[in-house]
């Protein structure tokens, strides 16, 4: 049975430690202002020692897993959110005691990236939901109209509505060392959802899934078995599995797609919903190609160009919640009831 951490509220602590990357000094003063937003809305902060930019992963990951098993077992500690993804998270898995923490009350636990290495199994293997969402770094961005931001998504039961700005962000990210306060996203492109062949969808499901790159490494290991999740957590309700390619080439997301297919993560799909990627194409194949490739034969209604994943804006998503996805003409629009 999926359970849903306590909803977050003014006074409540928001735990902040890298389970991978840290932050480099230049980009310290981003992580700052990002901490301050929080705590001018009311919230404190427990900024973690795990935060060290100097190496691929901010500490040894003995120490990664000591911080966050100890913000996840203090009461106080309603969300827990990195400053961002990175490379090396999948290091912790075998490091953190999996049956302590099922006997303690759900956390919220919030990111994209590199943290889907978590977010998927304590989704699946502990029944906790989480947010698929901004990391700390994205925290202090206004949400573009229709979109909620992550803090107001764990904030009730709901149901929460979202519904897709159709603008999104072609290019670089913001220069943060030189703008560590800069708040509005650059949404300077049409960004519409596209339902393979043509016409609406109007689906419901329980949500699972996240960045390719991660969640198909873990597809083969008891981290990342969705099809068991589906069978029995969504019995009856099936799936609806979300996707991002964060960047890599298009030959390498076609294979890590058809993994997923291979596994059986779509066995009880009634969607699929692939979020648009800033990683290029190749003369040979394109990104679209690359899922159509993988993707197009099932049986599935599939959706491109979600506002999910590395490009902006965001949409925070609960992962494991009851999801019903509505697409018609211009209109994107997702609504989720954490029940």
């Amino acid at each position: 049975m999926l359970r849903y951490p306590a909803p977050l509220r003014p006074g409540d602590t928001v735990g902040v430690t890298a389970s991978s990357s840290g932050v480099p000094g230049p980009l310290r003063a981003r992580l700052d202002h990002n901490v301050t937003w929080l705590r001018e809305r009311g919230f404190e902060v427990w900024v973690g020692d795990c935060l060290g930019g100097e190496r691929v992963v901010s500490a040894p990951k003995e120490q990664r897993a000591a911080e966050l098993t100890a913000m996840l077992r203090d009461p106080s500690v309603r969300a827990v959110v990195p400053p961002w993804g990175g490379e090396l998270a999948v290091d912790l898995l075998d490091q953190l005691d999996w049956d302590e923490l099922a006997g303690l009350e759900p956390t919220w636990l919030v990111g994209y990236s590199d943290l889907c290495t978590l977010l998927l199994p304590f989704t699946t293997r502990l029944g906790w939901a989480t947010v698929h969402g901004t990391n700390l770094m994205d925290t202090a961005y206004r949400q573009p109209e229709g979109l909620r931001h992550w803090t107001e998504l764990v904030s009730g039961p709901g149901p929460f509505t979202q519904r897709s700005p159709g603008r999104t962000r072609v290019g670089s990210w913001d220069d943060w060392e030189a703008q560590p306060a800069v708040d509005r996203l650059t949404l300077d492109e049409p960004g519409r959802w596209e339902v393979v062949g043509g016409g609406g969808l109007d689906v419901t499901g329980r949500l699972v899934g996240g960045c390719v790159e991660i969640v198909s490494t873990l597809a083969p290991t008891p981290w990342g078995d969705v099809p068991r999740w589906a069978r029995t957590e969504a019995a009856g309700e099936g799936t609806i599995v979300f996707l991002e390619v964060a960047e890599a080439d298009p030959f390498t997301a076609c294979r890590a797609l058809h993994s997923l297919r291979l596994a059986g993560w779509f066995d009880e799909a009634a969607a699929v919903l692939v979020g648009r990627t800033p990683a290029p194409d190749d003369d040979r194949m394109s990104q679209r190609e690359a899922v159509l490739d993988a993707l197009g034969g099932l049986d599935v209604p599939l959706v491109l160009g979600a506002d999910i994943g590395h490009t902006q804006p965001w949409m925070p998503l609960v992962t494991g919640a009851s999801t019903r996805v509505v697409v018609e003409g211009d209109l994107a629009e997702v609504t989720q009831v954490l029940d």
